[in-house]
């Protein structure tokens, strides 16, 4: 029994990832509803609840959690969620996969990012990632954390490459960009992210490490958007917003919360999965094809 925590477009695209290797998979989210594949088992439960959770994931050989927290409640309902999968999962002998972000680094200036990057996040999110990335490295959890760049592709909606992209290019409108477009930002393919959390939730040296999942070589936002144009047989524009004003589906609200990590758009945002790659051998899908795939999915 495989138990995946969240149904945003990580989880989802988990499962899928979980099923094609032909694992059980139970899903547990906060609403009891969503759309999966009939193979997939779903249950309703709130992971800060101790008895839910533990109801939830009973009989897991791994869990992963890929819950998703706004910005806004996240210094005060990640730790929660934390205390309980240590306090529940410590319980079980089960392995925990989770994902964590790239901002309990904070900048760096524009020096790629490893698993031996110093965690010296300057946001109030950063350095409650970092603390918690901390306390799963240090206790006795059979734990491994997967770590991801800015989300693009199938169900992903709320990111930088995602809706406010795909569909005005599929229209033949300008698309929205943050920050300098001609500096090189790193992008996580969606399938790419299941497949790494699948696998170090297979494997036995993943547990106690943070690992950089497969991600493709760093490009520059203008350079995705021309590949974009090719896959469309039309060129792409861009509107870029330079500084962190409210935009579309990124409300007042979320860009007040996203201030503070908009120097991912004003700095080299690159990371780097070559220990990832070379101890599991598994690489990243060429973002040409991934971006092709995204397009024929918000196209679908």
């Amino acid at each position: 029994m495989h138990v995946v925590l969240g149904t945003g477009p990580a989880g989802l695209a988990l499962v899928d990832e979980l099923l094609a290797r032909g694992r059980q998979v139970r899903v547990v989210n906060r609403s009891g509803k969503a759309v999966l594949p009939a193979a997939a088992e779903l249950v309703r439960a709130d992971v800060t609840d101790r008895t839910a959770l533990a109801a939830a994931v009973e009989g897991a050989e791994v869990v992963y959690n890929c819950t998703h927290v706004p910005y806004a409640q996240q210094p005060e309902v990640l730790p929660r969620i934390q205390d309980a999968l240590i306090e529940v999962i410590g319980r079980t002998g089960a392995r925990l996969v989770t994902i964590e972000t790239l901002n309990l680094y904070g900048p760096t200036g524009g020096v790629p990012m490893t698993e031996r990057t110093a965690f010296a996040a300057t946001s109030r999110k950063g350095r409650v990632r970092a603390r918690i990335a901390e306390r799963y490295l240090a206790s006795d959890l059979p734990v491994a954390l997967g770590m991801a760049a800015d989300f693009f592709g199938p169900r992903t909606m709320i990111a930088s490459l995602g809706a406010t992209v795909f569909p005005p290019a599929l229209r033949g409108e300008p698309v929205v960009a943050f920050g300098d477009i001609d500096l090189p930002h790193s992008y996580t393919y969606i399938p790419d992210l299941a497949r790494g959390l699948a696998t170090l939730g297979e494997r036995e040296e993943a547990l106690g490490k943070l690992w950089h999942l497969p991600v493709a070589p760093a490009l520059t936002t203008r350079q995705v958007h021309e590949l974009i144009g090719e896959i469309l047989a039309r060129p792409v524009h861009a509107h870029v917003v330079a500084e962190p004003i409210p935009w579309g589906p990124f409300d007042e609200e979320f860009m007040a919360e996203y201030a503070e990590l908009f120097y991912w758009h004003t700095e080299p945002f690159v990371m780097d999965d070559s220990l990832y790659t070379s101890t599991f051998g598994q690489h990243a899908t060429p973002i040409r094809e991934a971006l092709a795939e995204t397009v024929r999915w918000f196209t679908a």
